[in-house]
């Protein structure tokens, strides 16, 4: 009762602190915006509305405006936002191969057959709702397939019956919060929308306040989107070519306009098939560029935004300002999003960047650095950006995040995909070294060192033969005894050692850093302390079996372990290991070898391959990036690339396919001897090339 009540309490004070003032413009747009819906749209005229008014995909008669989909997922973003991911919440709509998406309900009908179903699914919605029949709409199988359109809908056309908030996720999360407990079930978005609006008016803290202001405090106060900033790099045309159109129109803009828009696709597999028929000799990277393409149509306002010309150029940076349109009165470039471009951050890098492709991401870190740069007419090019506080990079962020909730994370993976890189980077935001993530490798090195030459990192990697007296205490030979015969003398582990430290500096925070955490017997090696790690047990005393001396974790130490799923997989660890550890994935990322050597797309050919690698062994025994990468960048040469495929790929792939010359055939196609069954050897010069014909020419596998 006393954290409900707290939770109470905390909610009152907010309200009470909340501008509502803040909220009348943008309220003023969105009645602004209802009126636009109900005057195109009449509810009236539902029962007649033509598919071709309602459906995304549909090509609008002159004069008549957008569709009904559009004017709600793109046009009306102050009503409450639906936009982005899956066209599916329409329930039917034109895609761009000329085929009719439709709901599973929907499946099998002629389109007009389908619309008739679902227009009057709707009609008898606003019917029930405008008799107070709430519990009706449940009934509606159809409208089932398109919750967030559906009470988009419904809080459009019958304001005073529903918030204006639409996802299940945050209203359940809302609910919850003003509940002051934990939400269970699954219920329609509609039902949870009515939930929650009867909890606000419950409130006496809400008390005269308009459903838009309940909006913007509930997502200020409690925000359920609790991603990080998406930061892109994005150039605007070859060599910056539509530079000042973007600037001028003050949007971002990107070609592949022939696959059409963007909302109408369903998954990055979806688009990747129509990129791969407007250029089938690209296929091998087209996965790549459909995830792009699709994290492009998705930004979302506030997320930011790198101009640049070339690798070292910055032409701008931008704050996205508005939604995706796909606008077909342009020849060239048609896939637009609105940014605000702030000029003042124009510069010369001091150091080329691998930004070779028109995406990029950017690491929090280095854009800190790029908008800690105020240019000047009188500066010169290549200014030094001042100091800034250092933002985390998202990976190390969601580790920090995970430890502050758990207590104990295991980062696992393939091999290669920078476990351990990622849990020393956490290390050292932990230890105060943050600015050092995005510097070079040199100086990220030797902050390293420091870092674990001091007091409150360890790192310590688990072998078989790593044990409880390694771990914890146990009687060792005591080098110093200068008697006769063996001398053994009690002595503290490495996490005795560190845990005593701990409790000696209570506002310290200190980390254990595992390597390879599944190579060792962790419950000999834990023993009774297992039971210690949870954060409820800290502090709680244990009497430890070999020295009868009082022992307990301090509530300030934290582990991160590290695991290659391709020597063991998660479910083969101690269920008592499992609940005690966070369990966070690091898998290959095509973004970081961005790049080209000769005709080779690195990055087409990294997920060409590790495609190939899930469909003939599994994802876990794919490839990470580290293999492609040399001093942290892609590799560049026709050297670098055949001495990392031929001394470190090829081996990989020859251990996970011993014994099975046909399964390595089938993963590296043309580049295995058919009479040896042994991988080809070939000179750095024609690897490039042989890669680019077996890997991203448009053939998916030799068994395709």
């Amino acid at each position: 009762m006393t954290s409900m009540a707290n939770g109470a309490d905390v909610l009152t004070a907010a309200a009470a602190e909340f501008d509502r003032g803040s909220v009348a413009d943008a309220e003023s747009a969105a009645e602004d915006e209802c009126k636009q819906v109900l005057s195109q749209f009449p509810l009236e005229a539902w029962a007649e509305l033509p598919l071709e008014r309602y459906a995304l995909g549909q090509t609008a008669s002159p004069g008549s405006g957008p569709t009904y989909c559009r004017l709600l997922e793109f046009l009306t973003p102050n009503l409450g936002s639906i936009k982005g991911g899956s066209a599916a919440k329409h329930i039917m709509y034109h895609h761009v191969s000329g085929e009719w998406r439709l709901a599973a309900p929907l499946r099998g009908m002629e389109p007009q057959e389908a619309w008739a179903q679902l227009r009057g699914q709707f009609v008898q919605a606003f019917d029930a709702v405008a008799a107070g029949d709430f519990d009706a709409l449940d009934d509606l199988e159809v409208l089932r397939y398109g919750p967030t359109l559906v009470t988009k809908t419904l809080a459009t056309y019958f304001p005073e019956h529903f918030l204006p908030i639409y996802a299940g996720e945050h209203l359940r999360r809302f609910v919850a919060l003003l509940l002051g407990d934990s939400v269970q079930g699954d219920a329609p978005a509609w039902r949870s929308n009515r939930r929650l609006l009867e909890l606000v008016r419950d409130r006496a803290e809400f008390e005269g306040w308009s459903r838009y202001e309940v909006m913007h405090f509930l997502y200020r106060h409690s925000d359920p989107r609790s991603r990080q900033r998406t930061i892109w790099k994005i150039a605007p045309g070859e060599r910056g070519r539509l530079w000042d159109e973007c600037r001028t129109d003050g949007v971002i803009r990107v070609g592949w306009e022939q696959v059409g828009d963007l909302g109408l696709y369903q998954s990055d597999t979806d688009l990747k098939q129509a990129l791969d028929a407007h250029w089938p000799r690209k296929s091998g990277g087209s996965l790549t560029l459909a995830r792009r393409l699709l994290a492009f149509r998705d930004l979302e306002e506030g997320d930011r935004i790198v101009a640049n010309r070339g690798v070292d150029k910055v032409l701008a940076t931008g704050t996205v300002s508005g939604n995706y349109r796909f606008e077909t009165d342009r020849q060239e470039f048609q896939h637009t999003v609105p940014v605000d471009w702030d000029l003042s951050h124009a510069q010369r890098l001091p150091e080329p960047r691998q930004w070779r492709s028109t995406f990029a991401r950017v690491d929090p870190a280095f854009f800190a650095k790029l908008t800690a740069y105020q240019a000047d007419s009188g500066a010169g090019a290549n200014q030094e950006p001042q100091s800034t506080p250092v933002a985390l990079p998202e990976d190390v962020q969601t580790v920090l995040d995970a430890l502050k909730r758990k207590g104990q994370v295991i980062l696992h993976g393939p091999p290669g995909t920078g476990k351990t890189r990622l849990a020393l980077g956490a290390a050292l935001a932990m230890d105060g070294r943050a600015e050092t993530l995005d510097a070079s490798a040199d100086q990220r090195a030797k902050a390293q060192a420091e870092m674990l030459h001091g007091d409150r990192v360890h790192l310590v990697t688990f072998h078989p033969s790593y044990g409880y007296e390694d771990f914890v205490e146990g009687f060792k030979p005591d080098l110093s005894a200068t008697g006769p015969g063996l001398t053994l003398a009690l002595t503290d582990g490495l996490f005795h050692t560190l845990c005593s430290r701990a409790a000696a500096h209570p506002e310290q925070e200190f980390l254990l850093v595992i390597d390879e955490i599944n190579r060792g017997d962790l419950p000999r090696i834990f023993g009774e302390l297992i039971t210690l790690l949870e954060l409820d047990k800290r502090n709680l005393p244990v009497a430890l079996p070999v020295s009868k001396r009082h022992f307990s974790v301090p509530p300030n130490v934290r582990i991160i372990g590290t695991m290659n799923t391709a020597d063991r997989s998660i479910s083969h660890l101690d269920a008592a290991v499992r609940r005690r550890f966070a369990f966070l994935p690091v898998g290959p990322d095509p973004d970081a070898v961005s790049g080209t050597v000769g005709p080779l797309d690195l990055a087409a050919f990294f997920e060409a391959l590790n495609t190939r690698i899930t469909r003939h062994l599994d994802a876990d025994h794919q490839i990470g990036h580290a293999y492609l990468l040399r001093d942290g960048a892609p590799i560049a040469t026709d050297e670098d690339l055949a001495a990392a495929f031929h001394h470190e790929v090829i081996p990989l792939l020859e251990d996970y396919c011993v014994g099975r010359a046909e399964l390595l055939h089938r993963i590296l196609g043309g580049l295995v001897d058919a009479d040896t069954g042994r991988p080809l050897l070939m000179s750095p010069q024609d690897l490039a090339d042989a890669l680019a014909t077996e890997f991203t020419s448009g053939d998916s596998g030799p068994d395709a």
